[in-house]
């Protein structure tokens, strides 16, 4: 396999709105992802963000590179204490149920865990302590017995999201920001900390008893557990505005570091039937539903098969023919090697799927030259010793975190 331990790649940054050179000197790339509020079954949305920053990592580890992954469990927000309420549930067994049942079924399709697994309950204290110096350097207040952010006081608010205030402030409302929120100096302005409900959980704090708005929990959890600044910080492209404009002007002038993230990486939304698929409208396509019928190597080459970056709209019929791929792969793994003295050479496909990962994480085409490998050997065995190749083919697979068996001796 092709290593390069000096990498340099190519990818989008949402901020930038380019395609920028993101290169590693220390050998080490340090990773956040956004995960998942755990109060519903995942759907295929959350499998899709799964796989891709799996599968980043899994390239970026092929290429020698030591890869610090986090990710965080917003196990504290409204709309899991809103369900545990409708179903007379406590709040506690209902987020630790779904965050087992989120990752037994990513574990179906061989994503693996996070080094770095955070609850968002664990990091209360830090919390609190990004809070006060967020206070004390002006730009958060104390209202009506909450913490807001002030987000006038930070010059490049909102400049992730590409918009004008109008356009934000409606953004916001969305998400579930509330403009008339009377202890507000500005409708843009949020929550750091709020008095909880009486069935909700609460803490001591400086401001009394309560709990963290839901934006402190992730920039906190990515600066303690990486530092001031990350490497590469992802999640879906909902969380563009406000959550991830958010953790930016909280993280900065709570570090005093910038930029706080060195390139924002976003994965396109996940549609069924032309609409963004929801927990809220119900509109779910589920992995455990999906493998009852296809194998867990067809549904990550069904994802990765679409640009992390664009939307992706669910079908069968693209998890259909992503199982013939998986035939086709594993044709070629079983295909018999004559003991010839003329070996397949397989450096042009090789190259070809490293070539794509490093320009802007292409894995279609990476797909692609997997694909045109195993097309190569089938073709070449009955005069050249295949053996090599297979090796390669099963190698760049594992890459893309496929499963695919080896060939016999292989």
């Amino acid at each position: 396999m092709i290593i390069h331990p000096e990498l340099v790649m190519r990818l989008y940054n949402t901020l930038t709105q380019r395609v920028e050179e993101l290169s590693f000197p220390s050998g080490e790339v340090k990773l956040y992802v956004c995960g998942v509020t755990p109060y519903d079954t995942s759907h295929l949305g959350h499998a899709r963000v799964g796989v891709v920053y799996d599968t980043l990592r899994r390239y970026l580890e092929s290429q020698g590179l030591r890869v610090r992954y986090v990710q965080n469990v917003t196990d504290i927000d409204e709309p899991l204490f809103e369900r545990a309420r409708r179903d007379g549930v406590d709040w506690r067994a209902l987020g630790d149920q779904e965050t087992k049942r989120y990752l037994a079924s990513l574990a179906r399709i061989n994503v693996a865990k996070p080094e770095h697994y955070v609850l968002a309950t664990s990091v209360i204290q830090q919390m609190q302590s990004t809070i006060a110096r967020l206070l004390e350097a002006g730009h958060a207040y104390v209202s009506r017995g909450t913490v807001y952010y002030h987000a006038a006081s930070f010059e490049h608010y909102g400049e992730l999201a590409h918009a004008d205030y109008p356009t934000l402030l409606s953004m916001a409302n969305e998400m579930g920001n509330n403009p008339d929120d009377p202890g507000k100096r500005d409708p843009l302005d949020f929550v750091l900390w709020q008095p909880s409900q009486p069935d909700e959980p609460a803490w001591e704090s400086p401001w009394g008893p309560g709990r963290p708005g839901w934006h402190i929990e992730c920039s906190t959890m990515a600066t303690e557990y990486l530092g001031p600044q990350v490497d590469i910080h992802g999640g879906g492209a909902d969380l563009i505005f406000p959550h991830h404009a958010c953790e930016i002007a909280q993280a900065e002038p709570a570090t005093g570091v910038a930029p706080f993230v060195r390139c924002w990486m976003h994965t396109g939304l996940v549609a069924l039937g032309g609409t963004k698929m929801s927990k809220s409208l119900g509109n779910m396509v589920f992995v455990d539903d999906i493998l009852k019928h296809y194998s867990p190597d067809a549904l990550r080459l069904a994802i990765l098969s679409y640009p992390y970056a664009e939307p992706f709209e669910y079908s069968d019929e693209r998890v259909a023919e992503a199982e013939q791929q998986v035939q086709l792969l594993h044709s070629a793994l079983r295909t018999p090697s004559p003991a010839s003295e003329r070996h397949l050479d397989d450096d042009a496909p090789q190259s070809q799927f490293f070539h794509a990962l490093d320009d802007n994480f292409d894995t279609p085409a990476a797909i692609g030259a997997l694909a045109e490998l195993a097309y190569t050997i089938i073709a070449a065995a009955t005069e050249q010793n295949v053996t090599s190749a297979q090796r390669t083919l099963r190698k760049i697979g594992l890459v893309l975190g496929l499963q695919i068996e080896p060939a016999s001796g292989v």
